[in-house]
Formats: C-alpha cells, structure tokens, sequence
C-alpha cells in the first residue's frame, strides 16, 4: 500500500514513540522516576473507563510538569466556576507534576497522558469525548492534535511561547509545522511568538500574556502563614533560597557559614532526599534544622539560624517570608520560577543562566533580578541588600510593578472559551 509522505512521516514518528516506550520500560526497572513515569501510564486507561460517566461534559486540560501545571490552575478554577455543568480531566506528561498534584487539584480527574501514538490518542478520546481540549505552554502532540481535529474537537495552545531556535522553524521541522496547523487558537505570551507563528501563515492568534502571572498574583491573596517560620525568623532578616541544585548550594554555602549580618536562611532544595539532606546539614556550620524535625516539635524554632525544607509544596508560602529570595537552576539544569517570590515585592537574586526565561530577562535589564556569577557576587548583592534599605525597597518595588503589569491573561483566554462552549 502506497503512503503519502506526510503519513509515512506520521507512520516514523509513531514508531519512534513506541520503541521510546519499550526503551523506558527496561529502564524503568533500574530508575525511580522512570518507572513511576511508566507504571502510571499502565492504569491510565482503566482509570478513565471506571471514572468518567457517560453523562459528563468534559474539558481536557493537558500540561508537562509542575511548573505548566501552576501556569494553567488560574485557568482550570475559572473554566470550574463558569462552567460547573462541565467536568475538568487533567493530564500530566510528568511523573514531577502528577506525583504532587494528583490529589490536590480542583479537577475532576487527574491522570498520566498516554504516550503519542495514533492508537493511544483514538482510545483516550474515545473515552474522554472532550467538548474542548486545552495544551499549556510547549505540549504540542502530533497523534492527539490529528485525532482532536478528526473529531472536530476546538484545542487551543495557551501561554505559549516560541522560539526562533525551536524545531518548527527550522528545515527539519515540517511535520511539527504540520502539527501546530490543528490548533483552533493560539494564546501566546509576547509579539516574538506571534511574529514567528505568522511567519508560518497562521492568523489565529491571539496576545493573551502569560497566566503565571495570575497565578503568582492568586499567591498573594491568600493565607501564607506558617507559624513555625514566623516563629523561626522572629525579628530577623530572612534569606529563602527556593528550589536549589548542589551546584547553587556551592555559591551559597560559603556566605551562610561565615557571614556575621543578623540574618536567617531558609533552603528548599529543589530535589527531595535524604541523602542530600544529610550532605547538605553535614556542610553547614551554623545551627540548621529540618522543617519535618520542626513539625514533630523535636526543636525549638527560635533557636536555629538555618532551616531546611524537608517538604513538598510550602515554597510559595515561605517566600512570604523573605527579605531576600536566591531562585535556583541559574548555575545548574534551568532557572526556576522567579515570579513567585517576585511577587512580594523582594529583591531576587539568580545565577547566570536565564536568558531562555523572558520574565528573568526582563527583570534582570530593569534591576529587579540580579544576577551573580560566582560566591563573591552572591555575598556582594545580599551585603548591599541588607545595608542599603532603600536599594532593596527599590529593587522589590521593580518586581511587583512587573507583574502587576502582566495579569489579565485568564480574563482574556476565558473570553474566548465562552463563545467556544455557550
């Protein structure tokens, strides 16, 4: 049988798809997160089968990880409340995000994506039957965007963002292209990405921003109160530093066990173990303590100058807390989120590597952000910070203007999903 060049490409992709898969089971027997990655796929279709009720109106939510996750929750409450007749299927690429998050979202289901196989993508909207599918930031599947258009299911793509170094705009990129041609509607973050769509003859477009910044403004309304930091931090200056990698700890170790400045400091790191935990006690001088060892009242929170976080899913209400926040990944795989402590109106201070993230762009050139190249710099900064009252109230005051800014995105993309639904 004769195949088209666009569908034995089509046929190529799904096969890779699949020995990707056959791949990751072997090593699922050997890595912890593979094999959560794999294992909770398995269970994927029968947990939608026994789940969803033939009488459920339902719109899919899809997003990679954690982070997309926060980026796409401002949007999943607000399609919740407006349309409650509606139930919300949520899907995760990630075990990082579906492991936290699979018992604490405001969906109605929570479940693994399947792989991107053309069979895959025909069974799960087979039992999905979503009146309106939604991809957060960078998800763009082939095999699934080919079924929802089959079906004539509205998809949209929101805060999205592209890059002229991404594949759809290079020579080897057309099946891509070929992909981003099924999305109803494209909600991206800044004029670079609609200048680049367009320069692929799409109109669909819309400049919506970027609902993180909803989301980080959601943060600050709510009740951050942890009165085992309130009491731990007392009258003192506060240091969190959110979401470290052993290569932001090097930078920042050296300061914390030699400064004599009456300041606290909080570390969360961004990967969870013990072993870790232990190396990273181990290499502090000062009085440090495990937040766990707080919560079973083993000590006194007064009486340590070091906390470390020990837990899932309390950064953003620590960073309440600081006076100056340090965001980790700038020296190590990829800078995390600088809005969520931006937006208590602190300085923030990173490693060198930000330039993929636009919002970190933006605040490093409005000096909002301040970024460090080694220990000394880091040392530096935080000395000035904590000298130059005015010079931190002004540094703070940058980052929450930019974002104050920047919400609306939600209002905007909810606009246009009621004329799709009603």
């Amino acid at each position: 049988m004769y195949l088209s060049k666009k569908h034995l490409v089509r046929s190529i992709y799904s096969l890779l798809v699949k020995i990707a898969w056959y791949c990751l089971t072997i090593i699922a027997k050997f890595h912890p997160k593979i094999k959560l990655f794999v294992y909770g796929r398995r269970e994927t279709f029968t947990t939608l089968e026994q789940a969803i009720q033939p009488s459920w109106k339902i719109i899919w939510v899809h997003v990679a990880s954690l982070g997309e996750y926060e980026q796409g929750l401002p949007l999943v409450e607000r399609l919740k409340k407006r349309f409650s007749d509606h139930k919300i299927v949520l899907t995760f690429f990630s075990p990082s995000g579906y492991e936290v998050k699979k018992d604490k979202t405001p969906a109605d289901l929570v479940t693994y994506l399947p792989l991107d196989t053309s069979g895959n993508a025909r069974r799960f909207l087979e039992i999905v039957r979503p009146k309106l599918a939604i991809f957060v930031k960078y998800e763009v599947w082939p095999n699934y965007l080919i079924a929802l258009s089959t079906r004539q299911v509205p998809t949209l793509l929101v805060s999205g963002i592209f890059k002229e170094k991404q594949a759809y705009f290079q020579w080897y990129g057309r099946f891509l292209r070929r992909s981003l041609g099924y999305f109803t509607h494209f909600f991206v973050q800044d004029e670079t990405s609609e200048t680049l769509l367009k320069t692929l003859d799409f109109e669909n477009i819309t400049i919506s921003g970027d609902t993180r910044f909803d989301r980080v403004a959601q943060i600050v309304q709510r009740d951050n109160q942890l009165p085992l930091i309130d009491s731990f931090k007392g009258d003192h200056h506060c240091l969190v530093a959110g979401s470290t990698w052993p290569e932001d700890e090097k930078i920042l170790l050296p300061f914390i066990n030699t400064t004599s400045a009456k300041i606290k400091f909080i570390i969360a790191p961004h990967t969870i173990n013990k072993r870790h935990i232990q190396q990273l006690k181990a290499a502090l001088t000062k009085k440090v303590v495990c937040y766990s060892e707080l919560q079973n009242h083993a000590q006194n929170p007064k009486e340590n100058q070091i906390v470390i976080v020990d837990s899932v899913g309390l950064l953003t209400k620590i960073y309440s807390y600081a006076d100056i926040a340090y965001v980790g990944g700038g020296f190590a795989t990829g800078l995390h989120n600088t809005l969520e402590p931006a937006v208590f109106g602190i300085p923030v201070i990173i490693g060198p590597e930000y330039s993929d993230f636009v919002e970190a762009t933006d605040l490093v050139r409005q000096n909002g952000v301040l970024s460090i190249q080694n220990s000394k710099e880091f040392e530096i900064q935080v000395a000035k910070l904590l000298q130059e009252t005015f010079f931190a109230k002004e540094t703070g005051a940058i980052n929450l203007s930019y974002i104050r800014k920047k919400v609306g995105a939600t209002n905007t993309i909810m606009e246009y999903i009621t004329t799709l639904i009603e």
